[in-house]
């Protein structure tokens, strides 16, 4: 075979080989459009976005934000994240710890020398606090009975709550997945940035990103657009109940209200090193613990139990199911806003799971 044949045959070989990615690609998005269509009001309430390589393929709304008064969702309705906040506040302790303002492995009381609990304030670390390594309670579940849902204004005064818990044990040396920890993140943040947590995020994360519509709301806020909560109490109930008794104001652990474009906005800001540099982001995406299911990053899951690492963060509570997922090999993204709350295994937890399967293999119970 002469040079120009085997020039030839390369060339044809690597034509077919992109060929055929393309088409695997176009099947996945076939089969992505197809549940998408089948999907009703019935089967799932909220917003679904999906992206491939930075581009929006899919962007659907099922149900209603207000069930009462029939006013359906709409693509760019704004959902209460839960616990997707945290990823705000470990990217805004990230671009702090760039700028050399704070170390990750210096205990608490370095940044916030009045911490009423000693214990908790000479012994746990910025890095522990982010990797949910602390033995900090989750204030949200431990002291749920204290809570008053309308009496947070500030970070502070949310303090009170759990500042008296004892540690569930040795900083560092287990896992225990806490809020407590990412509302002292909070005040940190305020101490060492001398701006209020809320103004912080707005002004070095939401406008950075393109998040025009992500916001902190007090319980009792009247905003055009967005969801009411519906809580099946996971699955227990056949009737659904507003949560509003369940929510607080948002924290740096969770309830910031968004829209699914904000947050591809977001994913696509950090992956793409415009929020913290390449050398931050690789280290928040680095695994460092093991959590109940997967590998903890800082403020950030990575998933590595199918066949391509899954980064995400979800939001989960009454009334609210919530992901935020990227399929790292195949650069796949999929947001999936709902305000009704699952068992696991239905509505919200359905669609995630389908995803799971169609992009990273992952093996469903039957």
């Amino acid at each position: 075979m002469n040079f120009k044949s085997r020039i030839y045959l390369t060339t044809i070989a690597l034509f077919i080989g992109v060929l055929a990615s393309g088409q695997s690609h176009s099947e996945k998005n076939f089969e992505i459009s197809t549940f998408l269509e089948n999907l009703n009001k019935e089967d799932f309430s909220g917003v679904i976005l999906v992206a491939h390589k930075d581009k929006i393929i899919q962007k659907r709304a099922y149900g209603y934000s207000s069930i009462e008064f029939k006013i359906k969702n709409t693509t760019e309705t704004k959902f209460n994240i839960a616990s997707i906040t945290k990823m705000f506040t470990a990217v805004a302790t990230l671009q702090l710890y760039e700028q050399g303002k704070l170390k990750l492995n210096t205990p608490i009381g370095n940044y916030l020398p009045d911490y009423p609990n000693k214990l908790v304030r000479d012994s746990v670390t910025i890095h522990q606090l982010l990797t949910h390594t602390s033995g900090l309670h989750n204030f949200y579940v431990a002291d749920r009975d204290q809570m008053k849902n309308s009496a947070y204004r500030k970070i502070s005064d949310f303090v009170p709550l759990f500042v008296k818990d004892t540690l569930l044990f040795t900083p560092g040396t287990n896992y225990a997945y806490s809020g407590t920890g990412f509302v002292i993140l909070g005040l940190i943040i305020e101490k060492v940035s001398g701006e209020n947590y809320y103004d912080y995020v707005k002004n070095h994360i939401f406008k950075s990103a393109g998040m025009p519509n992500t916001t902190e709301l007090a319980v009792d806020s009247i905003v055009e657009n967005k969801a009411s909560g519906y809580t099946s109490m996971f699955g227990e109930s056949k009737t659904l109940k507003k949560n509003d008794y369940h929510l607080t104001k948002t924290s740096p652990a969770g309830f910031h209200y968004s829209t699914a474009k904000d947050l591809f906005n977001f994913s696509k800001a950090l992956r793409n090193f415009q929020l913290l540099n390449e050398e931050t982001t690789r280290l928040m995406f680095k695994p460092k613990v093991k959590g109940y299911n997967t590998y903890i990053g800082y403020g950030i899951d990575v998933d590595q139990r199918y066949n391509q690492t899954i980064l995400s963060h979800s939001g989960g509570w009454y009334g609210i199911h919530t992901e935020l997922m990227d399929f790292m090999n195949d650069h796949y993204t999929v947001v999936i806003l709902s305000n009704i709350d699952d068992d696991g295994k239905t509505r919200a937890a359905r669609v995630a799971n389908f995803f799971k399967k169609l992009l990273a293999d992952k093996k469903l119970e039957e």
